[in-house]
């Protein structure tokens, strides 16, 4: 073998939150990468004691042990796209911009956690900020719900016309590509999330699918880590996207309620894509 061959797969890695309940955060990152059969590292910027019905304490390891989860993945393994996911505060925000901006990983997906299922803030001002500064113009692609988008702009984002108007303002705000994800309209259509990207003009394109009566925990986080592990794998952003909302849409349809709340954790493996054989990175 050459100096310049390298016959290890691309791995995906994600920085986020761990939920003890294994729907959302890192356990649902992992599942994800899994069934993309792609491999998938981790750092774990927070932890959770949650379950199906609610939080019931975070805690947030000091940004010395999050650094060195991130040194130790990219010391080791050939990564093709990190996924960023609850980053809790502006300390955590500047350590992972820190460590990104020094690897400079070829494609960063950031989910940015903003905004509870209840309506509730989890950023303070100044790590909002934070977000909005150091790692949006990291980003390839950041994927908001419409909260989060309100909350970067300043201003409610309410029907469509206004989606298709705030995903132009966040690529001027910095953002080099934007999945809005439109969930949260209630009009009683379809959902359509708008991928709107930089590199192409600033062109939008929807991707539809029919809404589903569902209650679902985990969805954004395994949205973003599908589209990571389809850049990983070597697709265009565009596929990527396409691909990793199908996905989440077939996982809702099989999921599941494994607590005693009313929430759907999604079935990730029964909505797992046919692959090629074969793993990225290698030869033949």
């Amino acid at each position: 073998m050459t100096i310049d061959q390298d016959f290890r797969p691309f791995c995906a890695l994600t920085i986020a939150g761990s939920d003890s309940g294994g729907g959302a955060g890192i356990q649902a990152d992992l599942k994800t990468f899994a069934a993309h059969r792609v491999h998938g590292l981790s750092a774990i910027a927070a932890l959770t004691a949650q379950h199906t019905r609610g939080v019931t304490a975070v805690h947030v390891p000091d940004t010395g042990f999050l650094r060195a989860q991130i040194d130790a993945c990219f010391d080791d393994f050939r990564i093709g796209a990190v996924k960023l996911g609850m980053l809790a505060n502006a300390e955590v925000i500047h350590a992972v911009a820190d460590a990104l901006e020094h690897y400079r990983p070829a494609h960063i997906v950031l989910d940015p956690v903003m905004v509870a299922t209840s309506g509730a803030r989890l950023l303070e001002p100044e790590a909002l900020d934070a977000l909005r500064n150091r790692l949006m113009p990291l980003a390839s692609l950041i994927t908001p719900n419409l909260p989060e988008a309100e909350l970067l702009l300043g201003h409610r984002v309410a029907d469509g016309a206004a989606m298709q108007s705030a995903s132009a303002e966040l690529l001027g705000a910095g953002a080099r590509a934007v999945l809005l994800k439109g969930g949260h309209l209630e009009d009683g259509g379809d959902v359509v999330d708008l991928l709107a990207d930089g590199d192409d003009h600033g062109s939008i394109e929807s991707i539809r699918h029919p809404r589903l009566a569902i209650d679902a925990h985990g969805t954004g986080c395994t949205l973003a880590s599908a589209v990571a592990a389809g850049l990983a794998l070597g697709r265009p952003l565009s596929q990527a996207c396409i691909d990793a909302s199908d996905y989440v849409h077939r996982a809702l349809r099989g999921g599941y309620r494994p607590g005693r709340g009313d929430v759907v954790v999604l079935d990730h493996f029964g909505a797992a894509p046919t692959m090629p054989t074969g793993r990225p990175g290698e030869a033949g």
